[in-house]
Protein backbone atom coordinates (compact mmCIF):
# COMPACT_ATOMS: atom_id res chain seq x y z
CA UNK A 1 0.00 0.00 0.00
CA UNK A 2 1.09 3.43 -0.89
CA UNK A 3 1.95 6.54 1.77
CA UNK A 4 2.02 9.79 0.52
CA UNK A 5 3.95 12.25 2.40
CA UNK A 6 4.09 15.67 2.29
CA UNK A 7 7.20 18.44 2.60
CA UNK A 8 9.52 15.59 4.11
CA UNK A 9 12.35 17.17 2.51
CA UNK A 10 15.13 13.79 3.44
CA UNK A 11 12.96 11.76 1.53
CA UNK A 12 12.32 13.51 -1.19
CA UNK A 13 16.42 14.13 -1.43
CA UNK A 14 16.37 10.49 -1.22
CA UNK A 15 14.19 9.41 -3.52
CA UNK A 16 15.80 9.20 -6.63
CA UNK A 17 18.55 7.29 -5.26
CA UNK A 18 16.12 4.43 -3.42
CA UNK A 19 13.82 4.34 -7.28
CA UNK A 20 16.21 4.31 -9.90
CA UNK A 21 19.92 2.28 -8.26
CA UNK A 22 23.33 2.88 -8.48
CA UNK A 23 23.31 2.09 -12.40
CA UNK A 24 20.63 4.61 -13.68
CA UNK A 25 22.39 7.61 -15.61
CA UNK A 26 20.52 10.18 -13.49
CA UNK A 27 22.78 12.28 -11.33
CA UNK A 28 20.86 14.53 -8.28
CA UNK A 29 21.59 17.93 -7.82
CA UNK A 30 23.49 19.05 -4.35
CA UNK A 31 21.55 18.46 -1.20
CA UNK A 32 22.37 21.76 -0.42
CA UNK A 33 21.32 22.98 -3.13
CA UNK A 34 17.97 21.14 -3.53
CA UNK A 35 16.86 21.93 0.03
CA UNK A 36 17.48 26.01 -0.97
CA UNK A 37 15.44 25.08 -4.29
CA UNK A 38 12.49 24.50 -1.55
CA UNK A 39 13.28 26.78 0.80
CA UNK A 40 10.13 29.65 0.68
CA UNK A 41 11.18 32.62 1.22
CA UNK A 42 14.71 31.88 0.13
CA UNK A 43 14.50 30.99 -3.60
CA UNK A 44 12.37 34.29 -4.77
CA UNK A 45 10.49 32.18 -7.04
CA UNK A 46 8.33 30.68 -3.64
CA UNK A 47 7.89 34.43 -1.52
CA UNK A 48 5.66 31.53 0.64
CA UNK A 49 4.69 28.33 0.70
CA UNK A 50 1.45 28.23 -0.65
CA UNK A 51 2.31 28.29 -3.97
CA UNK A 52 4.73 24.82 -3.96
CA UNK A 53 4.52 21.90 -2.14
CA UNK A 54 6.13 18.12 -2.78
CA UNK A 55 5.16 14.93 -2.30
CA UNK A 56 7.26 11.50 -2.13
CA UNK A 57 5.53 8.12 -2.76
CA UNK A 58 6.69 5.07 0.25
CA UNK A 59 5.92 1.51 0.63
CA UNK A 60 6.94 -0.64 3.61
CA UNK A 61 9.53 2.08 4.68
CA UNK A 62 11.08 2.28 0.97
CA UNK A 63 11.13 5.69 -1.08
CA UNK A 64 9.85 5.06 -4.30
CA UNK A 65 9.17 8.61 -5.75
CA UNK A 66 8.90 12.04 -5.62
CA UNK A 67 6.98 14.84 -7.29
CA UNK A 68 6.82 19.13 -6.82
CA UNK A 69 3.89 20.97 -7.45
CA UNK A 70 3.69 24.38 -7.88
CA UNK A 71 3.19 27.49 -10.12
CA UNK A 72 5.23 30.40 -11.93
CA UNK A 73 3.18 33.15 -11.47
CA UNK A 74 4.78 35.69 -13.92
CA UNK A 75 4.89 32.78 -16.98
CA UNK A 76 0.78 32.31 -16.25
CA UNK A 77 0.78 36.00 -16.44
CA UNK A 78 2.81 37.21 -19.66
CA UNK A 79 1.38 34.27 -21.55
CA UNK A 80 -2.30 34.05 -20.45
CA UNK A 81 -2.37 30.77 -18.83
CA UNK A 82 -4.06 28.66 -16.10
CA UNK A 83 -1.31 26.22 -15.67
CA UNK A 84 0.05 24.18 -12.57
CA UNK A 85 4.14 22.83 -12.99
CA UNK A 86 5.00 19.68 -12.42
CA UNK A 87 8.69 19.00 -11.24
CA UNK A 88 11.18 16.28 -9.56
CA UNK A 89 9.12 13.51 -11.18
CA UNK A 90 11.25 10.81 -10.31
CA UNK A 91 9.64 7.43 -9.65
CA UNK A 92 10.69 3.38 -9.75
CA UNK A 93 8.89 1.76 -12.49
CA UNK A 94 5.66 1.43 -10.31
CA UNK A 95 2.14 2.16 -11.23
CA UNK A 96 0.69 2.15 -8.32
CA UNK A 97 3.33 5.10 -6.55
CA UNK A 98 3.24 7.02 -9.85
CA UNK A 99 -0.67 7.06 -9.83
CA UNK A 100 -0.27 7.96 -6.27
CA UNK A 101 2.37 11.02 -6.79
CA UNK A 102 0.57 12.66 -9.93
CA UNK A 103 -2.48 12.59 -8.57
CA UNK A 104 -1.55 14.45 -5.50
CA UNK A 105 0.12 17.36 -7.73
CA UNK A 106 -3.01 17.22 -9.79
CA UNK A 107 -5.42 17.82 -6.76
CA UNK A 108 -3.02 20.62 -5.29
CA UNK A 109 -3.51 22.22 -9.03
CA UNK A 110 -7.21 22.00 -8.90
CA UNK A 111 -7.55 22.76 -5.47
CA UNK A 112 -6.35 26.18 -6.61
CA UNK A 113 -8.48 26.65 -9.97
CA UNK A 114 -5.32 25.17 -12.52
CA UNK A 115 -6.89 24.09 -15.79
CA UNK A 116 -3.92 22.00 -16.83
CA UNK A 117 -0.55 20.47 -15.25
CA UNK A 118 2.55 20.55 -17.19
CA UNK A 119 5.99 19.40 -16.21
CA UNK A 120 8.85 19.01 -15.41
CA UNK A 121 10.19 22.12 -14.56
CA UNK A 122 12.76 21.86 -12.13
CA UNK A 123 11.50 24.59 -11.17
CA UNK A 124 10.87 27.14 -14.28
CA UNK A 125 11.70 27.04 -18.11
CA UNK A 126 14.60 28.84 -17.23
CA UNK A 127 15.83 26.07 -15.55
CA UNK A 128 16.12 22.51 -15.93
CA UNK A 129 12.54 21.41 -18.41
CA UNK A 130 11.45 18.12 -20.23
CA UNK A 131 10.99 14.42 -19.39
CA UNK A 132 14.07 12.80 -21.19
CA UNK A 133 12.39 10.52 -24.09
CA UNK A 134 15.32 9.03 -26.31
CA UNK A 135 19.20 8.77 -26.14
CA UNK A 136 19.27 7.55 -22.72
CA UNK A 137 22.28 5.41 -23.43
CA UNK A 138 24.06 8.99 -22.92
CA UNK A 139 25.52 9.90 -19.75
CA UNK A 140 23.77 13.33 -19.19
CA UNK A 141 25.63 16.80 -18.28
CA UNK A 142 25.23 19.19 -15.60
CA UNK A 143 22.16 20.85 -15.84
CA UNK A 144 20.58 17.96 -17.95
CA UNK A 145 17.13 16.53 -17.47
CA UNK A 146 17.78 13.03 -17.23
CA UNK A 147 15.23 9.92 -16.01
CA UNK A 148 14.74 6.43 -17.41
CA UNK A 149 12.54 5.14 -20.28
CA UNK A 150 9.85 4.16 -17.69
CA UNK A 151 8.97 7.69 -16.56
CA UNK A 152 7.79 9.15 -20.12
CA UNK A 153 5.20 5.54 -19.91
CA UNK A 154 4.19 6.24 -16.73
CA UNK A 155 3.47 9.54 -17.39
CA UNK A 156 1.29 8.93 -20.43
CA UNK A 157 -0.59 5.86 -18.67
CA UNK A 158 -2.02 8.90 -16.37
CA UNK A 159 -3.56 10.60 -19.22
CA UNK A 160 -0.62 12.96 -19.84
CA UNK A 161 0.58 13.80 -23.86
CA UNK A 162 4.05 14.70 -24.63
CA UNK A 163 4.04 18.58 -26.30
CA UNK A 164 7.29 20.62 -27.06
CA UNK A 165 9.94 18.15 -28.02
CA UNK A 166 13.39 19.39 -27.53
CA UNK A 167 17.24 17.82 -27.78
CA UNK A 168 20.34 18.30 -26.36
CA UNK A 169 23.71 17.90 -28.01
CA UNK A 170 26.99 16.96 -28.02
CA UNK A 171 30.68 18.27 -29.64
CA UNK A 172 33.96 16.87 -29.72
CA UNK A 173 35.93 20.22 -28.88
CA UNK A 174 39.11 18.66 -30.69
CA UNK A 175 37.33 18.10 -34.07
CA UNK A 176 35.75 21.98 -34.46
CA UNK A 177 37.65 23.91 -36.82
CA UNK A 178 37.51 26.88 -35.15
CA UNK A 179 39.43 29.05 -37.34
CA UNK A 180 36.61 28.67 -39.81
CA UNK A 181 34.20 30.38 -37.42
CA UNK A 182 36.03 34.05 -38.22
CA UNK A 183 34.87 35.52 -41.86
CA UNK A 184 35.38 39.01 -42.60
CA UNK A 185 32.23 40.27 -40.02
CA UNK A 186 34.34 38.58 -37.23
CA UNK A 187 37.62 40.21 -38.24
CA UNK A 188 36.04 43.31 -38.40
CA UNK A 189 33.85 42.93 -35.15
CA UNK A 190 37.51 41.70 -33.71
CA UNK A 191 39.69 44.75 -35.23
CA UNK A 192 36.94 47.21 -34.13
CA UNK A 193 37.41 49.45 -30.80
CA UNK A 194 33.94 49.68 -29.65
CA UNK A 195 34.09 45.97 -29.07
CA UNK A 196 35.82 44.44 -26.08
CA UNK A 197 35.84 41.21 -24.12
CA UNK A 198 35.00 42.21 -20.15
CA UNK A 199 37.70 40.15 -18.28
CA UNK A 200 36.30 36.91 -16.19
CA UNK A 201 38.25 36.78 -12.96
CA UNK A 202 37.26 35.58 -9.18
CA UNK A 203 36.90 39.26 -8.59
CA UNK A 204 34.87 40.01 -11.79
CA UNK A 205 32.70 36.93 -11.29
CA UNK A 206 29.32 39.11 -9.95
CA UNK A 207 29.50 41.46 -12.59
CA UNK A 208 30.19 39.41 -15.57
CA UNK A 209 27.04 36.79 -14.15
CA UNK A 210 24.67 40.51 -13.86
CA UNK A 211 26.51 40.99 -17.69
CA UNK A 212 24.97 37.86 -18.57
CA UNK A 213 21.42 38.18 -17.35
CA UNK A 214 21.17 41.70 -19.28
CA UNK A 215 21.91 39.32 -22.43
CA UNK A 216 19.74 36.76 -21.37
CA UNK A 217 16.56 38.79 -20.93
CA UNK A 218 16.87 40.41 -24.25
CA UNK A 219 18.12 37.85 -26.21
CA UNK A 220 15.56 35.35 -25.51
CA UNK A 221 12.65 37.91 -25.23
CA UNK A 222 10.91 36.59 -28.15
CA UNK A 223 11.85 32.84 -27.38
CA UNK A 224 8.80 30.66 -26.12
CA UNK A 225 8.04 30.39 -22.49
CA UNK A 226 10.63 32.89 -21.53
CA UNK A 227 10.34 35.04 -18.98
CA UNK A 228 12.50 37.65 -17.94
CA UNK A 229 14.42 37.32 -15.07
CA UNK A 230 14.95 38.99 -12.09
CA UNK A 231 18.56 40.14 -10.56
CA UNK A 232 17.38 38.56 -7.58
CA UNK A 233 16.13 35.08 -9.16
CA UNK A 234 19.19 35.10 -11.75
CA UNK A 235 21.90 35.51 -8.71
CA UNK A 236 19.82 33.03 -6.55
CA UNK A 237 20.03 30.41 -9.86
CA UNK A 238 23.68 31.22 -10.24
CA UNK A 239 24.81 30.79 -6.87
CA UNK A 240 25.71 27.13 -7.28
CA UNK A 241 27.82 27.72 -10.67
CA UNK A 242 30.38 30.00 -9.03
CA UNK A 243 32.16 28.17 -7.04
CA UNK A 244 32.55 25.34 -9.48
CA UNK A 245 32.81 28.03 -12.43
CA UNK A 246 36.03 27.76 -14.67
CA UNK A 247 36.68 31.97 -15.94
CA UNK A 248 38.67 30.51 -18.96
CA UNK A 249 35.20 28.69 -20.79
CA UNK A 250 32.74 31.86 -19.71
CA UNK A 251 32.92 35.21 -22.09
CA UNK A 252 30.92 38.55 -22.11
CA UNK A 253 31.32 40.81 -25.19
CA UNK A 254 30.80 44.51 -24.65
CA UNK A 255 29.79 46.93 -27.68
CA UNK A 256 30.47 50.35 -26.43
CA UNK A 257 30.95 49.33 -22.83
CA UNK A 258 27.48 47.57 -22.60
CA UNK A 259 26.99 43.83 -22.84
CA UNK A 260 26.00 42.35 -26.13
CA UNK A 261 27.01 39.11 -26.23
CA UNK A 262 28.21 35.84 -23.68
CA UNK A 263 28.23 32.16 -23.50
CA UNK A 264 28.29 30.83 -20.17
CA UNK A 265 30.19 27.45 -19.75
CA UNK A 266 30.60 25.48 -16.87
CA UNK A 267 32.51 22.21 -16.33
CA UNK A 268 30.66 19.10 -15.86
CA UNK A 269 29.81 18.77 -12.36
CA UNK A 270 27.98 15.39 -12.69
CA UNK A 271 31.19 13.30 -12.14
CA UNK A 272 32.08 14.85 -9.07
CA UNK A 273 28.52 14.46 -7.31
CA UNK A 274 28.30 11.23 -8.28
CA UNK A 275 31.38 10.35 -6.56
CA UNK A 276 29.93 12.28 -3.52
CA UNK A 277 26.34 11.17 -4.19
CA UNK A 278 25.56 14.77 -3.94
CA UNK A 279 26.11 15.34 -0.46
CA UNK A 280 29.31 17.58 1.27
CA UNK A 281 30.73 14.88 3.26
CA UNK A 282 34.60 14.66 4.84
CA UNK A 283 35.64 13.13 1.58
CA UNK A 284 34.11 15.89 -0.73
CA UNK A 285 37.11 18.45 -0.45
CA UNK A 286 39.70 15.60 -1.87
CA UNK A 287 36.83 14.52 -4.26
CA UNK A 288 36.21 18.37 -5.61
CA UNK A 289 40.56 18.54 -6.16
CA UNK A 290 40.48 15.32 -7.53
CA UNK A 291 37.44 16.66 -10.51
CA UNK A 292 39.82 20.07 -10.79
CA UNK A 293 42.73 17.75 -12.06
CA UNK A 294 40.26 15.48 -13.84
CA UNK A 295 37.36 17.28 -15.94
CA UNK A 296 37.59 17.19 -19.05
CA UNK A 297 33.71 17.53 -19.97
CA UNK A 298 32.42 21.03 -20.04
CA UNK A 299 28.26 22.38 -20.42
CA UNK A 300 27.17 25.14 -21.97
CA UNK A 301 24.43 26.90 -19.96
CA UNK A 302 23.56 29.15 -22.30
CA UNK A 303 24.53 31.36 -25.10
CA UNK A 304 23.34 34.79 -26.92
CA UNK A 305 23.51 37.83 -28.50
CA UNK A 306 21.05 41.17 -27.87
CA UNK A 307 18.48 41.09 -30.48
CA UNK A 308 20.32 44.83 -32.13
CA UNK A 309 23.57 42.98 -32.97
CA UNK A 310 21.92 39.25 -34.04
CA UNK A 311 22.63 38.32 -37.47
CA UNK A 312 25.97 40.23 -37.54
CA UNK A 313 28.28 37.36 -36.79
CA UNK A 314 28.59 38.40 -33.24
CA UNK A 315 27.47 34.58 -31.33
CA UNK A 316 30.74 33.41 -33.76
CA UNK A 317 33.16 35.36 -32.33
CA UNK A 318 32.07 34.84 -28.58
CA UNK A 319 32.15 31.37 -29.59
CA UNK A 320 35.27 31.20 -31.16
CA UNK A 321 37.07 32.57 -28.16
CA UNK A 322 35.44 29.37 -25.60
CA UNK A 323 36.39 26.95 -28.02
CA UNK A 324 39.96 27.85 -28.28
CA UNK A 325 39.84 28.35 -24.77
CA UNK A 326 38.61 24.81 -23.70
CA UNK A 327 40.92 23.16 -26.53
CA UNK A 328 44.22 24.97 -24.99
CA UNK A 329 42.47 23.88 -21.70
CA UNK A 330 42.37 19.78 -22.64
CA UNK A 331 38.63 20.20 -22.71
CA UNK A 332 37.34 17.05 -24.97
CA UNK A 333 33.45 17.28 -24.80
CA UNK A 334 31.10 19.96 -24.76
CA UNK A 335 27.14 19.64 -23.96
CA UNK A 336 24.60 21.84 -24.36
CA UNK A 337 21.13 22.22 -22.72
CA UNK A 338 17.51 21.74 -24.42
CA UNK A 339 16.82 23.60 -27.71
CA UNK A 340 13.70 23.23 -29.06
CA UNK A 341 12.53 21.84 -32.14
CA UNK A 342 10.90 25.32 -33.40
CA UNK A 343 14.26 27.18 -32.26
CA UNK A 344 15.62 25.88 -36.21
CA UNK A 345 18.34 28.82 -36.14
CA UNK A 346 20.48 26.86 -33.17
CA UNK A 347 19.50 23.74 -34.75
CA UNK A 348 21.47 24.74 -37.53
CA UNK A 349 23.96 26.33 -35.86
CA UNK A 350 24.47 22.90 -34.18
CA UNK A 351 24.64 20.81 -37.20
CA UNK A 352 27.48 23.84 -38.41
CA UNK A 353 29.27 22.52 -35.54
CA UNK A 354 29.34 19.11 -35.81
CA UNK A 355 27.45 18.58 -33.02
CA UNK A 356 25.78 15.22 -32.69
CA UNK A 357 22.63 14.24 -30.57
CA UNK A 358 22.51 13.46 -26.88
CA UNK A 359 18.86 13.62 -25.26
CA UNK A 360 15.61 13.71 -26.55
CA UNK A 361 12.76 15.45 -24.34
CA UNK A 362 9.60 16.34 -24.59
CA UNK A 363 7.47 18.43 -21.76
CA UNK A 364 3.96 16.43 -20.59
CA UNK A 365 0.71 17.87 -19.83
CA UNK A 366 -2.75 17.22 -18.63
CA UNK A 367 -6.29 18.59 -19.10
CA UNK A 368 -7.11 19.02 -15.59
CA UNK A 369 -11.01 19.94 -16.17
CA UNK A 370 -11.53 16.67 -18.34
Amino acid sequence: MIQLKERDFEAFFEAPFSAYGPDCTYVSPMKSDLRRFLAAGVNPLFPDETTFTWFTAHRDGRVLGRITAHVHPASNALYGLERAYFGYFDCADDSEAARALLGAAEDWARERGFAEIAGNFNLTAMQQIGVQTGGFEHAPYTDLACNPPHIPRLLEENGYTPFFPMSTFENRIGSIDIDSLIGPPQRAILDSPEFSFAPVTWRTIDQRMEDARVVLNDAFANNPMFVPVTAHEFHFQAKEMKWIMDPRISAVLHHRGEPAACIICIPDLNPLLRATRSRFQLSTPWHFLRHRLRRDRAVLIFSGVVGRLQGKGVNAVVLHRILGAMQRAGYRTLGGTWISDANRASLAQKVKMGAYPLHRLHLFRKDLRA
